[in-house]
Order: structure tokens, then C-alpha cells, then sequence
């Protein structure tokens, strides 16, 4: 009622204005405040985007493009891409799929829900995989599932470590069954990496559902999250129907699965690439570059 009666006024003091005393209101852009969704704090788009966007108020962790995320992860240019023009088919004949991915691609300069390749990181030279969730919800089809078992394959022959960012709404229901094979497929180059001796890393971010939670995302040899991300296979409402119990507040999130074992850390993004080389170090491999170059 406020409003409307704001409105009112406001337009009846408009209509009084003569046209040489009317001014045109200035435009705000449409970039220049974020406005958190959890606290709904809101401030600069600046400083949401020095803070690697990060809310200064609640910490709340907003979701990345996979350019976002591999330069705050990668020594600048020392990523050497895999597969980049590997593309889906359409295995079960769903409509427009290709056309759904050839817009993807598109938008988001990528050719599928993840980006593969070989960098350094702090000087310490990784395999690396960031999952996009701008992608189809970071859905898992025919080529992330491959590519995420090349990726394991070239680190497994170079003796390398594998980082993985996982984010993910689950298989792809687009390729029907033939996405619920990358679980198998994933796993089975995850265990041949582990048998040599290799270090697998898995950084959970939001959200991580699924099948790819059901295989690769649950399998690294130590498990890091993002705060307060969600993670989980099935939905919340459906485990309770099933189940016939109501879950805690705190169910699938970084704190909630710490708290049970299923994840080692929770490392906030600000921190995140010193403690992935910290691990590294640790675990034993040895730098390939310079750190002062990088930082």
C-alpha cells in the first residue's frame, strides 16, 4: 500500500514539472552493488570481486567461471589445456542438444562442463580440473567423464599430482545411460592413479550433487570444501521421504560433512592456492619454477 501511494505522489509531482524544469534521472549500473543472497548484505561490486568474490559480511562463496577460477589457482600462464575441441555427441537422440551445447560453448568459451589440463601452481607443476556449473549445471556427460579419465591417465604416466574443482547437478540426463558409465569409467582411472603412488586432491565447491559426488568427488586422497557449499548425491526432501526423518538444519553442507569425516578441510578461497602447494610440498614434489615469480 506504501508503495502504491509513493508511486502516486511521486508521478503527480512529475506531471507538475514544466518540460524546461524536468531532469533525467541518472542511470545506476547494473553491475556497480552485489547483493548477497544469504545475508543480503549489500556493497560494491568492486569489492565483492577484490574479496574473489566473497562476501565481507557472512563469507558467503559465490560461484566461478572456470577463468575465475584457474586465475586464482593456476601461475599465470602456465596452463597447458586438454582436449579443448572434444564435444558431445547425441547418443539417445535428444532434442536440441546439440544446439543447447553449441550455445553453451558458446557463452562460456568452452567446450563442455570442464576444462582439463597440466600448470604449475605456487611452482609445483599438478594436473588440474575445474568443473564450470555455468555449463549445464556442470552436469557430467560422455566428455567430462573422458576427459577427467585423460586427465588421470596423463597424470598417472608423468607421475603428477591431480587437483580437481569439482562442481556438479549430477549425471546428464541428455545422454541417458551412457552418462552413468563416466561414474564407472572416472573411478577406475582415480583407483589406477592411486596404485602408482599418485596424489589426488579433490576441492569441493558449490554445489557438488550427484553422480559426480557417487565417483570421482568422493575418491581424492585428501578432500578439501569451500565454506558453507552444498553437498550431497540425492536432494534433501527426497532422503527424508524416504527415510521418514526430519535432517538437520546443517545437512550436506562443508561443516556438516567435516564434522562426520567425510571432509578433511574446510579452506577459504582466500587461502586456497597456498594450501594446495602446501600440500604438495608436503606430500614431497619438488618445485619446477621459481616461487618468487609467482607468489
Amino acid at each position: 500500500m506504501l508503495e502504491d501511494l509513493f508511486k502516486m505522489v511521486r508521478d503527480r509531482f512529475n506531471d507538475d514539472k514544466t518540460e524546461d524544469t524536468k531532469q533525467e534521472s541518472p542511470e545506476i549500473p547494473k553491475d556497480l552493488l552485489f547483493k548477497c543472497p544469504r545475508c543480503q548484505s549489500v556493497f560494491y561490486m568492486d569489492e565483492f570481486e577484490k574479496r574473489r568474490k566473497t562476501c565481507p559480511v557472512c563469507n558467503y562463496h559465490a560461484r566461478l567461471t572456470w577463468r575465475e577460477r584457474l586465475e586464482i589457482t593456476a601461475d599465470k600462464d602456465s596452463f597447458e589445456p586438454f582436449d579443448a575441441e572434444m564435444n558431445s555427441k547425441n547418443p539417445i537422440g535428444f532434442p536440441e542438444y546439440e544446439n543447447k551445447i553449441k550455445e553453451l560453448q558458446d557463452k562460456n568459451g568452452i567446450n563442455d562442463a570442464v576444462v582439463t589440463g597440466v600448470c604449475t601452481i605456487r611452482g609445483y607443476r599438478a594436473v588440474l580440473g575445474i568443473m564450470d556449473s555455468n555449463f549445464m549445471m556442470a552436469s557430467m556427460g560422455s566428455v567430462v567423464g573422458e576427459k577427467i579419465t585423460r586427465a588421470f591417465e596423463y597424470a598417472t604416466e608423468h607421475k603428477l599430482p591431480v587437483i580437481l574443482f569439482t562442481a556438479s547437478g549430477g549425471a546428464r540426463m541428455q545422454e541417458g545411460i551412457i552418462s552413468l558409465m563416466q561414474m564407472a569409467k572416472t573411478s577406475g582411472a582415480v583407483k589406477r592413479h592411486s596404485d602408482a603412488g599418485g596424489l589426488y586432491i579433490t576441492v569441493l565447491t558449490d554445489p557438488t550433487t550427484g553422480g559426480v559426488t557417487a565417483s570421482f568427488a568422493s575418491l581424492g586422497d585428501i578432500i578439501l570444501a569451500e565454506p558453507k557449499i552444498l553437498v550431497g548425491f540425492a536432494g534433501r526432501r527426497v532422503i527424508q521421504g524416504t527415510i521418514k526423518q526430519k535432517l538437520p538444519d546443517d545437512f550436506q553442507t562443508a561443516e556438516f560433512l567435516l564434522e562426520n569425516g567425510f571432509v578433511d578441510a574446510i579452506v577459504e578461497r582466500k587461502a586456497m592456492r597456498k594450501s594446495l602447494s602446501n600440500i604438495l610440498r608436503l606430500h614431497n614434489y619438488k618445485k619446477v619454477v621459481d616461487m618468487w615469480q609467482h607468489g
